[in-house]
């Protein structure tokens, strides 16, 4: 089910809102198979092999991708389509950070431009790669959707980590919203 015309076709199927996302999560088209979309782990998208090169495409398909379980599809009230995501489909690429301590603020922006702040409901994770024990940070942006921390990104949040005790354990984390995300243990 793909096509040149076939992104195109998703597009003209996005309701126009004046503000917010698109409520895909409570559109339950029928499947309609997968398309060759792909949503590379550096953020790049990709369709039948190409670099999406427009901005302002990328921008609003990324309002309509839903995942369901591991799976990435993007949802219009009367289709379904499933794509490709090597890795999270947002890449969180800047960081603000407001006030110090435990009142500390942590507000990402995603290649996409949407904001989000880390705290209880938008909550970071880090993975250690079990061979190579190279960091994979990520931060909660929507509806099971997550954003990767680029790599500069996770560098300034590893100058902003304390030391904290949990569980009896000594961490390394950063605080945001009155949360506190362990990166890893202290050495």
């Amino acid at each position: 089910m793909s096509g040149p015309g076939k992104a195109n076709d998703l597009l003209a199927q996005i309701p126009k809102s004046e503000k917010g996302l698109p409520p895909v999560h409570l559109w339950n088209p029928a499947f309609c198979g997968d398309i060759d979309m792909r949503i590379a782990r550096d953020g790049t998208w990709f369709y039948l092999g190409t670099p999406i090169g427009r901005k302002p495409m990328v921008k609003l398909f990324s309002t309509i991708i839903r995942r369901d379980g591991d799976d990435y599809f993007l949802i219009t009230p009367v289709e379904k389509v499933g794509i490709k995501v090597d890795d999270a489909p947002f890449i969180a690429v800047s960081l603000q950070v407001e006030g110090e301590g435990e009142e500390q603020r942590l507000r990402f922006t995603t290649n996409v431009e949407e904001e989000v702040e880390a705290g209880a409901d938008h909550p970071m994770r880090f993975v250690i790669d079990p061979q190579t024990q190279e960091p994979s940070p990520y931060v909660h942006v929507r509806a099971n959707l997550e954003a990767l921390i680029h790599r500069n990104v996770f560098y300034q949040l590893v100058d902003l980590a304390v030391v904290r005790e949990v569980d009896q354990r000594k961490w390394l984390g950063v605080w945001s919203g009155g949360e506190f995300f362990p990166i890893g243990l202290e050495p």
